[in-house]
């Protein structure tokens, strides 16, 4: 409709004002709801033509609009807004068109779809995966679909970081203190074991410096100087250099880690076309290091190290290779970057990482346009905020996190608790019990992390994310289950629950307001794939759970003796639940037929 009403003002325009104004002028937006009117026209940029008030601007255009265009039924003229409202005859033409479309999410298919990789996840093999990672993975995927959905070819990419002195913290400390102790003698998930070591390691480093700063000296030269440091640096060198033991002890405790990493990913419901992995794509970035250094785009300090010069963008010196000859972060990010421009030539590649990893991401893509890669131009850091708890930020190398399996396993058992303490699901069978509460719980993990804007921090509470009211994804999926439960019923009473003919039926209010709501759904879904923002889907599902659930209030839908009017409502809620099924699985969520 916004794309007719631009043509019909346009045409407007030219007779009122004899004028051919362009067309990014002509700015519609929907009607704010204390307002009368559907759209509304802002008239301000049009003043120039009209040589006219605001007020009178828009009255001219509006009677004009009006009385040549039969879809408009009304309008309104508050300062420089012309709200324009829709005849309930367009909404039903168009509620039919939409009834009989087999895949709304055709109408968002873009004119000219990209390749865009998404890279997520993103985790150390030093440790399990926790809450930070869930938001992290969640975004990513969720990107990933709506993405697709819009017809971009998108390649879901992980790079998983399995070198660097953290790595070789959780090796010494299992070397030192483990006893091979493994995942099969341990029962440990294996990167829970590896963890453990981690801590284990920053817990007895926190001891030796603490020793050195009682003989005075500074705590980050006494964290340094201390002998478990030493050891974990002299690892690391041992690794570059190949040395079989190392490396055999690094391949093995890896193993134990993506086994875990495989079985959570499988549990949250994510996965991906490639993994890269840093042990890899750090040889490739060492080399155009070196080869930038040869063409003096970088150079050499007096100790050997090599820098990136990058006061001419703003961006200070970027250390690139250590004077050991080591290799950092961004060595791999820019060996990983070429890869993959190299293996899938990207329009785009979306980073899902951290807003606290900011300027990392400005240095990478200056340093790669000063290499001279200029397709560098489509990396995006996808800066989302951090997740905290009520009690505030967690904290890795002392244990204090809140761990992915964990919180899963809680979020189910907090579904089943609340299912059971409202009575629902008492007469199924305990393992469809056991799926129902499989997706309520992890329904109500993604929608309560995923309905918050990706750039603000946000405060995770799981007593909060299970409500069968409210903005959560337990009240979504109950909806979905409700509008299931009434074409059973349909089919049960031998009602017909397929399309209709319910033409000359003269809508509800509420009927009217509904179909608004689902003309929203491809609009909401382009924008969120714009914004990139998932938020955009998820509260537009639940704005139309409670627009369905104050109609199924007020109106009979299987009671309503008229066939053609309850036709029309079975197909009311009928689009609503795929609409609802379709947003909802954009944001990687299970919608179970039955609460």
């Amino acid at each position: 409709m916004e794309r007719i009403l631009k043509e019909k003002i346009r045409e407007t325009l030219k007779v009122l004002y004899n004028s051919d104004v362009p067309e990014d002028l002509i700015q519609i937006q929907e009607t704010r709801k204390d307002f009368r009117g559907d759209f509304t026209l802002v008239v301000f940029p049009l003043l120039r033509y009209s040589k006219n008030t605001p007020e009178k601007t828009g009255e001219n255009i509006g009677s004009h609009i009006a009385s040549t265009f039969p879809a408009v039924s009304g309008f309104n003229v508050v300062k420089g807004f012309l709200n324009l409202e829709i005849s309930d005859e367009w909404w039903m033409d168009y509620f039919r068109k939409i009834a009989s479309e087999s895949d709304l999410l055709q109408r968002c298919q873009v004119k000219s779809p990209e390749v865009i990789l998404v890279e997520y996840s993103s985790p150390n093999t030093n440790k399990p995966l926790h809450l930070g990672h869930i938001r992290n993975n969640l975004l990513g995927f969720s990107l990933f679909r709506i993405l697709s959905a819009c017809g971009h070819k998108v390649i879901k990419t992980n790079i998983v970081n399995d070198r660097g002195i953290h790595i070789c913290k959780s090796m010494l400390a299992w070397q030192k203190y483990g006893n091979g102790e493994t995942p099969a003698s341990s029962g440990m998930k294996g990167d829970h074991l590896v963890g453990k070591y981690y801590v284990i390691f920053e817990k007895e480093l926190k001891l030796q410096s603490g020793e050195l700063m009682a003989k005075g000296i500074a705590e980050e030269d006494a964290r340094n100087s201390a002998p478990l440091m030493k050891d974990a640096r002299e690892m690391l060198l041992k690794w570059e250099a190949g040395n079989k033991e190392v490396m055999d002890l690094w391949k093995m405790m890896n193993s134990w880690v993506y086994a875990g990493f495989d079985e959570t990913y499988r549990k949250l419901g994510v996965d991906f076309d490639k993994i890269y992995y840093e042990s890899e794509t750090y040889k490739i970035g060492r080399d155009l290091v070196l080869t930038a250094l040869d063409k003096h785009i970088l150079y050499r300090n007096t100790d050997s190290s090599i820098w990136a010069d990058l006061d001419a963008e703003g961006l200070d010196q970027k250390l690139l290779l250590r004077s050991d000859g080591t290799a950092v972060y961004m060595t791999q990010d820019l060996g990983t970057a070429v890869l993959r421009h190299e293996e899938y030539g990207f329009n785009r590649c979306l980073y899902v990482v951290g807003n606290e990893q900011n300027y990392h991401f400005q240095v990478l893509k200056a340093l790669l346009k000063k290499m001279g890669y200029d397709w560098s131009d489509g990396l995006f850091h996808f800066s989302y905020g951090m997740v905290e708890l009520p009690e505030g930020r967690m904290k890795s190398r002392e244990g204090i996190i809140v761990d992915a399996d964990d919180l899963i396993s809680e979020m189910i058992t907090t579904a089943r608790d609340v299912s059971q303490e409202l009575g629902k699901l008492s007469d199924f069978a305990e393992a469809e019990k056991d799926e129902i509460f499989r997706k309520i719980g992890l329904g109500a993990l993604k929608y309560f992390i995923l309905k918050v804007d990706p750039k603000k921090n946000m405060t995770f509470n799981p007593s909060e994310s299970i409500d069968f009211n409210g903005n959560t994804g337990p009240f979504i999926q109950y909806t979905y289950a409700r509008i299931k439960s009434v074409f059973r019923k349909a089919d049960q009473t031998g009602i017909r629950s397929d399309t209709g003919d319910y033409t000359g039926i003269k809508a509800g209010e509420k009927e009217i307001a509904l179909i608004r709501l689902l003309r929203k759904f491809t609009d909401t879904v382009s924008e969120a794939a714009n914004n990139y923002s998932p938020a955009l889907v998820a509260n537009y599902c639940y704005e139309l759970s409670k627009e369905y659930n104050q109609f199924y209030h007020d109106f009979s839908i299987l009671g309503e003796p008229d066939p053609a009017r309850r036709s029309f409502r079975l197909d009311l809620s009928k689009v609503t639940s795929a609409i609802l099924y379709s947003g909802m699985n954009l944001l990687g969520i299970e919608m179970p037929e039955r609460m």
